[in-house]
């Protein structure tokens, strides 16, 4: 089971581009729909946490995912598995910088990364949408966070939190008036 979670997150590692929003898509698919290491709620209250906590939100998904399988050990093989990649991929580039960033193909190569990148973030937020956004308040709360953080450059940490208080006021409210 480690080797399989230091495969699967190092494969996950050096396969996405973009950072962590990027890897939403293929974290769900390699956790949840190949693995079954967790299912599609759990995956959602991990990218959740991961957001709040400080860090990569891949690497933090790595390590709740590890630790729940394997305990630490788990969670140190998996993170392992996911940084490790990128680690090599930087050292490489490191080497050849400056030699590297002068032909006119790089950009090209990264240009069209970008936009692979940005394809990869829609498919996680339409992925997400689907799963998160189940009722008319979770619109108005997906519509107000956009806002806070596109317009008023509200942190992600507060409007998480505020997402989770109004979560949490609205299910005592509920449970409150079936009693």
């Amino acid at each position: 089971m480690l080797w399989k979670l230091f495969i699967t997150f190092a494969k996950i590692g050096a396969f996405t581009f973009g950072g962590g929003y990027a890897m939403l898509s293929i974290l769900q698919r390699e956790i949840v729909e190949i693995n079954h290491w967790a299912t599609e709620d759990e995956m959602l209250d991990y990218y959740a946490i991961a957001q709040c906590t400080p860090g990569v939100i891949a690497v933090n998904t790595a390590t709740f995912i590890g630790v729940k399988h394997r305990g630490v050990i788990g969670g140190i093989v998996a993170t392992f598995g996911v940084v490790l990649p990128s680690i090599i991929i930087i050292l490489i580039i490191a080497a050849f910088i400056k030699n590297f960033l002068e032909y006119e193909i790089v950009g090209h190569i990264f240009g069209g990364i970008n936009a692979a990148v940005a394809a990869l973030i829609v498919d996680a937020i339409i992925s997400i949408s689907k799963k998160s956004i189940v009722d008319k308040v979770c619109i108005a709360l997906a519509v107000l966070s956009f806002i806070a953080s596109v317009f008023f450059d509200v942190s992600p940490v507060i409007i998480v939190i505020g997402g989770a208080a109004v979560g949490l006021i609205l299910k005592g409210r509920k449970r409150g008036a079936v009693k």
